[in-house]
């Protein structure tokens, strides 16, 4: 039987001696062909210059210590003009409405995959390029942390925070960087990175961070990254190794 479609999934398929399951599906006029193989995992290297922490959010969906911010104009406009025709097909109740949502439902799935895969492959090629390890908030519960003015609730549970969780842990580990998904996320958006200052009022606004002791001003994702960083150390070294813990240093 002859397999026809992308080179590079071909060429992987080519170089694994066994593949697993396979399943045949007809998928909107299309054959696929989804077929399972092992993919090595390279040894996981030690965080010697720490952790590079992400802190994740609605208005950025990731933004790194290193000030990296993942979203833009672009992809915002994206979700509210799904939303907007998600809202006006619902409200049609005929069946072509319902065959378009369903349509449309699996484009956002593979939108938001598509985006989720190339913010973890970059964030963990940064970190594999840098010696560090990954720090990531605790996943669960993340909506009902985030205070959201009613216009964003719908764009927040659009997103799949879970998912973009795993592909960071599953690169991580095809990569050999150690990923931390366990750090208290608690007042990393009230707590001044610099000085250690916790105030409510710290947090200007969603974009704006100044704190009221030590007069830092900065994006506020990106002093909360920080400090997911600085927990990711601590997390580390009372859970993996005691004895680094004073040696490695947030960044």
């Amino acid at each position: 039987m002859r397999i026809v479609g992308n080179p590079r999934h071909l060429a992987l398929l080519r170089s694994r001696p066994a593949i697993g399951e396979t399943d045949l599906l007809h998928q909107n006029g299309v054959w696929l062909l989804h077929a399972v193989v092992d993919s090595p995992e390279a040894a996981q290297s030690e965080p010697a210059n720490g952790f590079l922490g992400v802190d994740l959010g609605i208005v950025n969906i990731a933004t790194t210590s290193d000030g990296d911010r993942f979203c833009g104009a672009r992809l915002n406009r994206y979700r509210e003009r799904q939303n907007r025709t998600r809202k006006r097909l619902q409200v049609k109740k005929t069946s072509s409405a319902r065959r378009l949502l369903k349509k449309r439902r699996r484009e956002e799935a593979r939108f938001a995959a598509d985006v989720n895969h190339r913010i973890s492959e970059n964030i963990v090629a940064e970190a594999e390029r840098t010696g560090r390890g990954i720090a990531v908030e605790e996943l669960t519960g993340i909506r009902a942390r985030v205070r959201l003015r009613k216009p964003q609730r719908a764009t927040s549970h659009s997103w799949a925070f879970a998912q973009l969780g795993q592909f960071l842990t599953c690169k991580a580990q095809q990569a050999g960087v150690v990923v931390v998904v366990q750090v208290d996320p608690a007042y990393t958006s009230q707590t001044c990175h610099a000085c250690g200052h916790v105030d409510k009022r710290n947090r200007r606004s969603q974009a704006v961070f100044h704190c009221g002791r030590c007069d830092f001003v900065g994006h506020a994702d990106y002093n909360a990254a920080h400090n997911i960083a600085a927990r990711g150390v601590v997390r580390w070294g009372e859970v993996m190794r005691p004895d680094a813990a004073p040696i490695l240093a947030a960044s």
